[in-house]
């Protein structure tokens, strides 16, 4: 099966390495979840989808992708868990996590997402795999360096033989953030750096920055030794038709992005 308008990633990865990230198209939800939302129903919360809509969307999504994903409480946190074959029996609880890793086969490490950054990684053998929710708070808890140092010492593998693709997040020109977002990130607000935090104040003289989440994401792979980096050129806010996006809709799906070793 096809989705239509989904990403494939564009990284040197092996042939036996499946990797996919969901549009908001292709799907049987009902807006505001129009159309392929797949935050799982055990995720709750006020108004959400029709879980047999979910249900549905999620098995679109895990045909087109040739592996069976596997679901995340995501907390903006930089936890991140190791997958086997367990976790995909069916009822057993969302592990709370914000990153995941795996060397089964046909067992996807898969991450939702709605302007935060979704990154995925691969040994460059593809033997092993792993999916990472980074938002800001999850990038500036180290959710990315504790990502690469499992995956790491789950291939076997120094971090210069990773391979990693940042999907579609909210880009700088829309992400608007204050001076706590970089503090957490040991950013002085008099001493910013342009290319990551550019000052943009608003008409009442408040200070305000536009950050640049893929940029972050980029500088902080690149100190970590992962060099091979690609995607992070869409912005899930200002492509409405494309993307679900929290922070210009509020209320609205999630998308997925995820890896899977080959059987």
């Amino acid at each position: 099966m096809r989705l239509p308008q989904a990403l494939r990633p564009d990284w040197p990865a092996p042939a036996h390495v499946s990797a996919l990230m969901s549009t908001r198209s292709g799907g049987v939800s009902e807006a505001p979840f129009d159309s392929l939302n797949l935050r799982p129903p055990a995720l709750g919360g006020a108004g959400a989808d029709k879980p047999e809509s979910v249900f549905q969307n999620q098995r679109h999504f895990s045909q087109a992708l040739g592996a069976a994903p596997v679901w995340l409480n995501q907390v903006h946190g930089a936890t991140v868990v190791t997958l086997t074959a367990a976790d995909l029996q069916a009822g057993r609880e969302l592990l709370q996590a914000d990153a995941s890793i795996s060397r089964e086969p046909g067992l996807a490490c898969t991450v939702l997402v709605a302007d935060c950054l979704p990154l995925l990684l691969c040994s460059a053998d593809g033997l092993a795999v792993g999916a990472v929710h980074a938002g800001w708070r999850g990038l500036a808890a180290g959710v990315i360096d504790q990502s690469v140092s499992a995956l790491c010492k789950l291939a076997g593998c120094p971090a210069d033989q990773l391979l990693a693709w940042l999907g579609p997040c909210i880009g700088p020109q829309a992400f608007e953030v204050g001076e706590d977002v970089l503090q957490a990130f040991g950013v002085d607000p008099r001493r910013t750096d342009a290319t990551l935090f550019r000052p943009s104040p608003r008409p009442d003289g408040s200070l305000r920055w536009r950050a640049d989440l893929a940029g972050l994401a980029r500088r902080r792979l690149a100190t970590l030794g992962v060099h091979q980096i690609s995607g992070g050129t869409w912005c899930t806010v200002s492509d409405a038709s494309r993307f679900f996006s929290f922070r210009r809709d509020g209320h609205t799906g999630r998308m997925a992005a995820a890896v899977a070793v080959g059987g």
